[in-house]
């Protein structure tokens, strides 16, 4: 097992790996940039280290700083959440090649899957089902427009370095296609630095379904059920959920073992997720995250299984202590994102917290690293924590998701809050009839009005 994990990362994410650090009796290094100085993880790491000024680019991006950082505190692990480095395949040659383990798969595994063409070609071999789309990247309008046409409309064309929708556009036709193109490499050049990009099928009401999984590296991985993050805004989840209201046991083994199947060919290490639209009945794979996840708690209520600390015990080269009858699912459980954002048009709402009362009592749990009178920076990502429920069945974890959002105070700020509890009341949600559009219809329509 490693002696000190320097983490990587801010926010409720480092704090999550801290407290799994804790429990494993591990030593903790907390990074921070100096906007971040006051922060709930630097305050209760073991120690701490200032690695830059507030621009992540200066600070959580700095591998320099970081690897100075493992120097002087004698850190032999990095832990680097999800975002900024996680999925940095350099990054982890980097750190190897000092002598410092990166929790997480192996550097080739995460060039593998962060190389959207290249997963899916992966996806194709290990027998997993692929949305129709194009063998590789497209090189001229003109090879768009014949390989379209084969398809059929409409066309999504994606970033092949892409991730979190950017780079991302929709051809309703061919006269739409040529313009989709430009704006999607122009947009994915300014955010990858890679223009490449390739076309799949733009499904039209699919649910967005992803499959958790846990590998040890020799061979042995298994899975840990789905989430349901079909709740989107501009391809950013906003709701996820598990079990998922649109599968079956049958369609939920089914899937789970054709992932758990390819990872264990792959041996692959450490925690992952598969992503899947889902339409009619049939699984179409999308990309890979080789990292923690935001909604992992999702997995962790229905499983009890500690998804942070199995995944740094086999980064440190422990066997998966688990199979996949060991997995057992029980009750529902949903996780609510609240960011400091505006409800309505979900713009940043950076600040000071005046008052904070987070919801409590059976089966509710508040991942966040804030507190009363903690100030929102402007430079990070707007996640102010996630609450999560679980209940026996879906209505009595929706029961207790309206009686937590109500319960739950934060002024000084703007939330989105109160988008939740609407859509909590809403009955499209309540039956859990919706897909990847239904949210930013659902806004679009007044639903924050109503």
């Amino acid at each position: 097992m490693f002696d000190k994990i320097l983490i990587a990362n801010r926010g409720e994410i480092a704090l999550r790996v801290l407290r799994a650090c804790k429990e494993l009796g591990i030593a903790t290094v907390a990074v921070h940039s100096t906007a971040d100085a006051d922060a709930m993880h630097v305050r209760l790491a073991d120690e701490s280290v200032c690695i830059g000024p507030p621009p992540a680019k200066d600070s959580y991006l700095n591998v320099p700083a970081l690897l100075t950082a493992c120097e002087i505190t004698g850190a032999d692990a990095v832990h680097p959440g999800y975002g900024f480095l996680s999925e940095n395949a350099r990054f982890a040659e980097i750190l190897g090649e000092h002598d410092v383990h990166f929790i997480g798969p192996r550097p080739e595994h995460i060039h593998l899957m962060g190389d959207k063409i290249e997963a899916k070609r992966t996806a194709v071999r290990l027998g997993i089902p692929v949305v129709p789309g194009s063998d590789g990247g497209i090189t001229s309008d003109e090879d768009a427009i014949r390989i379209a046409r084969e398809i059929g409309f409409p066309i999504l064309v994606k970033a092949a370095a892409g991730g979190g929708g950017r780079g991302m556009k929709v051809a309703q036709s061919e006269e739409q296609l040529s313009s989709a193109l430009t704006a999607a490499r122009t947009e994915a050049k300014a955010a990858f630095g890679d223009d490449a990009v390739y076309l799949e099928k733009y499904l039209t009401t699919p649910r967005h379904i992803e499959i958790q999984v846990l590998g040890d590296g020799k061979g042995n991985a298994i899975h840990l059920g789905e989430r349901d993050c079909s709740l989107q805004r501009r391809h950013q989840k906003v709701w996820e959920e598990s079990p998922s209201p649109a599968l079956n046991a049958g369609a939920r083994d089914a899937i789970g073992e054709t992932v758990a199947k390819a990872m264990r060919e792959l041996r692959y290490l450490g925690v992952g997720t598969v992503e899947f639209l889902f339409e009619d009945g049939r699984f179409y794979f999308i990309e890979m995250n080789t990292r923690i996840q935001v909604e992992h708690p999702v997995t962790e209520m229905i499983t009890d299984i500690d998804l942070v600390l199995e995944q740094i015990r086999v980064a440190s080269g422990g066997e998966l202590p688990l199979t996949q009858q060991d997995v057992r699912f029980h009750g529902h459980a949903i996780e609510c994102r609240v960011n400091a954002e505006n409800p309505v048009s979900f713009r940043a709402s950076p600040g000071k917290i005046v008052h904070y009362h987070p919801p409590g009592g059976l089966g509710v749990r508040v991942d966040s690293a804030v507190y009363q009178g903690y100030t929102m920076p402007p430079y990070y990502d707007s996640l102010l924590g996630k609450l999560i429920v679980h209940g026996k069945t879906r209505g009595e974890c929706l029961m207790r998701l309206r009686r937590a959002l109500d319960e739950f105070v934060v002024d000084g700020i703007e939330t989105t809050l109160p988008l939740f509890r609407a859509l909590v009341r809403d009955e499209d949600v309540i039956d859990g009839n919706y897909h990847i559009h239904w949210l930013e219809q659902f806004l679009a329509g007044g639903g924050m009005d109503q």
